[in-house]
């Protein structure tokens, strides 16, 4: 039985492929108000509610004719003269029907409701406007002149039929409306269109898989390249000094050198090791940055302080000039770690006596943090692929040598956080490397 009516419900508001959505809704809200119509015409005919029943049967009418012209006609319903005509009706009945006192104020709300439902959502805006300043008028016309208000029923029985035969209209339009006719058309609505975006999705998965699979190609052969040789000679280099030093009693400066050449490769190593691991970290996590507004100095402090311990080793100048009021938006590990291997590189490829500076200072809205050395530069057939896993690390003054991750795993870091990086080198008179990242304050 509940089959039968479904079908006969979709016949008469028809399919989703040949109406829009509207006018699926107008249509069910028609062939309701016809059926209620049925009942609630004679019902206050019989009452002597003359003035309710003709607006039912005008407004019945009126929604028939609409619906026979869009159901059957293709034509579709018109939005305005469906708005216009219920300010008319019910403006009429609230003169005809007690004004205040009356039951026009209660199918009002409820009408306009299938207004909303029946028209596109860019004119939902303009109809509560016109209503609202309709309704205003309607009630101050008659508040003004109230001579111009009929009653046509006695107060207790007479309101009570009236609130009584009036009250079903709105429910019954409400409940259509929002149960079972928009919710359910809403839902198929966004069915439809989760089905072309998870086809677009899919779609972009695909060629997004594809560009994943040859970068893990790249990233793959990269890796083992750094693993068996360049993590790999290093740690020989140690195992061979530690194995000098632990069978042969060396004293002196030969013990001193070695030493120091045991200090030298073991923190070298633990360079490499810390921009491969952090590297492959951002690999497997993706893009997760935690952005925080600080002071530039109190974030880079203990950087630059480490640096000028590494700095001094080498016998290299680390000078900065950092104001505390420069307030930049930034991930603070992320740009701690950058700043620690740019002033790393630096002081790899500046030679004994050289100077490093380090300035930041205000262009904007963003932050420019320059890390200058008077090293050995860049060679300008590497310059293009410096930022890119294509590149191949270079040698620093004390043949000190990195991993080639440590400018891309910056390049990667400054990029999450909104900024950008960027370098002039001359080879032989030295690098600059520029950072910007988003600020927020001005430097007194």
């Amino acid at each position: 039985m509940i089959k039968k009516i479904n079908t006969v419900w979709l016949r008469l508001i028809g399919d989703s492929s040949s109406f829009s959505l509207e006018s699926r809704i107008f249509h069910s809200i028609s062939v309701g108000l016809s059926i209620l119509a049925i009942f609630y015409v004679p019902y206050n005919l019989f009452a002597g509610l003359y003035v309710a029943s003709l607006s039912s049967l005008l407004l019945s009418l009126f929604f028939y004719y609409e619906y026979y012209n869009s159901r059957f006609n293709n034509k579709p319903h018109s939005n305005i003269l469906f708005g216009v005509i219920g300010i008319i009706v019910f403006s009429f009945n609230y003169f005809a029907n007690s004004g205040i006192n009356g039951s026009t104020d209660i199918i009002w709300p409820a009408y306009l409701l299938l207004v909303f439902a029946i028209s596109p959502y860019r004119q939902h805006l303009a109809w509560l406007i016109v209503y609202i300043i309709g309704f205003l008028v309607l009630h101050l016309v008659a508040y003004y002149y109230p001579a111009l208000v009929k009653h046509p029923f006695d107060a207790g029985k007479g309101e009570l039929i009236d609130r009584i035969t009036a009250f079903p209209l709105p429910v019954i339009a409400i409940y259509i409306v929002i149960k079972y006719i928009r919710k359910s058309y809403d839902k198929e609505r966004i069915a439809v269109e989760e089905k072309a975006i998870a086809i677009e999705v899919q779609n972009q998965h695909i060629l997004l898989q594809k560009e994943q699979l040859e970068k893990s190609d790249i990233e793959r052969n990269k890796l083992m390249s750094i693993i068996s040789h360049d993590m790999r000679t290093p740690l020989i280099n140690i195992q061979s000094y530690l194995q000098l030093l632990n069978e042969n009693e060396l004293d002196g400066p030969l013990r001193a050198g070695i030493e120091q050449e045991l200090l030298a490769s073991t923190n070298s190593t633990i360079d490499m090791l810390t921009n491969l691991l952090q590297w492959s970290k951002s690999q497997m996590e993706g893009p997760a940055v935690n952005l925080v507004s600080a002071s530039l100095l109190d974030i880079i402090k203990s950087t630059l302080d480490m640096g000028k311990i590494q700095a001094n080793k080498k016998d290299i100048a680390l000078n900065y000039t950092i104001s505390p009021a420069l307030i930049v938006i930034a991930d603070m590990n992320m740009l701690q770690l950058v700043v620690r291997n740019l002033i790393s590189n630096a002081i790899k490829f500046t030679p004994k006596g050289g100077i490093i500076n380090i300035d930041a200072q205000l262009v904007q809205h963003e932050c420019k943090i320059t890390v200058s050395d008077n090293g050995k530069g860049i060679d300008p057939g590497k310059q293009d692929k410096i930022f890119s896993i294509y590149t191949e690390p270079g040698f620093g003054t004390n043949n000190e040598k990195g991993v080639g991750l440590g400018l891309l795993l910056c390049k990667e870091f400054i990029e999450r956080q909104g900024g950008r990086i960027g370098f002039e080198s001359v080879p032989g008179r030295g690098s600059s490397f520029f950072i910007f990242i988003p600020a927020r304050a001005n430097v007194d």
